[in-house]
């Protein structure tokens, strides 16, 4: 006979491998495979670096006429290799300076919690980030507030709408390396 810890085990292994098996479903119909050639990357590499290029502008710097880039930019868009344009903004600027990595445990795998989770969390702004990670913690968060006192006031709005087995956090005194911008060494290119 099973004991009750071997099997919370099983059932927590069962249902981690058909939420990852659905997930990555969702991902691989979500995403067709694309191979790209160098103008393609060096155009990724352009934007990456400034989204507010035009299709001239990013054309003259490829060598390549503006029809054709822009018909290039715009596959890529419609591929989704080109998810959205955003303007990134100074956290210094808007007073929220203050960088926080969150990691929490849950006792908790069922899929009724995980929707309860991603429904509280989504509704809070200083939440920029959520990774569901392996290892010894279930989620990393990364938050950003004015101070600690205003952390304290996200704490208290996350923990009373999901139930944690435990919540750490870390703050962030330097920034030594912050980037959007994606390696592009790895493309499969033509």
């Amino acid at each position: 006979m099973l004991t009750a810890s071997v099997r919370y085990a099983v059932a927590f292994v069962w249902q981690t491998q058909a939420r990852c098996a659905t997930m990555f479903a969702r991902f691989r119909g979500n995403y067709t495979q694309r191979f790209m050639d160098k103008l393609d990357a060096r155009i990724l590499e352009l934007l990456q670096g400034n989204g507010e290029l035009s299709a001239a502008e990013i054309a003259d710097r490829i060598g390549l006429s503006k029809a054709p880039c822009w018909r290039r930019i715009q596959k890529l868009q419609q591929d989704g290799v080109i998810r959205r344009t955003v303007a990134l903004l100074d956290a210094h600027a808007l007073n929220v300076g203050t960088t926080v990595f969150v990691t929490l445990k849950t006792g908790n795998h069922s899929e009724a919690w995980f929707d309860k989770f991603v429904r509280a969390v989504r509704d809070i702004p200083e939440v920029t980030e959520i990774h569901r990670m392996s290892g010894d913690v279930d989620y990393l968060i990364r938050i950003v507030v004015p101070d600690i006192d205003a952390y304290d006031v996200v704490y208290k709005r996350l923990i009373s709408a999901v139930e944690f087995q435990d919540v750490s956090a870390s703050f962030a005194l330097e920034t030594i390396k912050y980037t959007t911008a994606l390696p592009l060494d790895y493309l499969k290119l033509d």
